[in-house]
């Protein structure tokens, strides 16, 4: 296998890390970017490389292409990796928090993407792989904002792969299912702090508890599930356009896509009550 210059962003954890682990061991040229720069250290160790970056930073996000380029003198794989979800009724989450969910989410993504393009085209080849989830084709109560931006980066990526094809340039769609990650901890407790006491608290209280549940007792996959798929898609020449990994993720896009709503809409709220 070639060796690809690969740059991953949300890599100090979960999915992230582990992708970026596991291309270090197959010998590829990988730059791991957070936020928490520290938590990158055992990607140092292995081999790679670690730059504390915002995906709400234009400076910082500039200041990582240039650095690797200069060090480099290209990129070969872009991996859009960083996000999170905020959960809350629609009418309990705040304008604000809805517009740091987009800018993490897809703006952040989108802007890392417009950065390393001309460095792409100019080589005539290159890859970018937009971590998306099962929630892209999916929804979940209380999780409007989420899901809003995760169906915005399927539709925004397949627009984009029709306008990069002339250029060598793919682009992958990774739709995650349930993941042992930091995910649940992170939406849980600004869930319940949204909509935990007011008119929406019996939901909420049930979409926590069945959340919990669902990573309870081995009920998630590894990140090791992700970092694999996204292995073998950098791996191939001519990758899919979307690969399908983790618990529930097909089960679930199943329903939504061959049953319709209201069964789908039955199927998700009997886990709710």
């Amino acid at each position: 296998m070639n060796k690809q210059v690969v740059l991953i962003t949300g890599a100090s954890s979960g999915m992230g890390k582990e992708t970026a682990l596991t291309l270090i061991q197959q010998e590829h040229i990988v730059y791991g970017a957070a936020r928490r720069v520290d938590r990158m250290q055992d990607l140092v160790k292995a081999g790679g490389h670690a730059i504390e970056m915002d995906v709400t930073s234009e400076e910082q996000m500039v200041a990582a292409v240039s650095r690797i380029v200069a060090e480099q003198g290209r990129i070969d794989v872009l991996v859009n990796n960083a996000g999170y979800a905020i959960y809350g009724a629609v009418e309990d989450t705040t304008i604000a928090d809805a517009r740091r969910q987009f800018d993490v989410n897809l703006f952040g993504l989108a802007r890392m993407t417009q950065l390393v393009l001309p460095h792409m085209r100019k080589q005539g080849r290159g890859k970018i792989i937009n971590l998306s989830s099962m929630g892209g084709k999916i929804y979940t109560p209380l999780g409007a904002w989420y899901h809003a931006t995760k169906h915005a980066v399927e539709g925004w990526s397949d627009c984009l792969r029709l306008e990069l094809k002339p250029f060598g340039i793919a682009v992958v769609i990774i739709e995650p299912g349930i993941m042992a990650t930091e995910f649940g901890d992170v939406m849980l407790k600004p869930l319940l702090e949204r909509s935990g006491t007011g008119i929406y608290n019996t939901m909420a209280k049930a979409v926590a508890k069945a959340t919990a549940d669902s990573y309870a007792k081995g009920g998630a996959s590894p990140a090791s599930v992700i970092a694999e798929v996204i292995a073998k898609a950098i791996a191939t020449d001519k990758p899919r356009t979307r690969y399908v990994a983790g618990k529930m993720a097909r089960p679930l896009m199943f329903i939504r896509k061959y049953l319709g709503d209201r069964i789908y809409d039955k199927a998700v709220m009997s886990q709710v009550k």
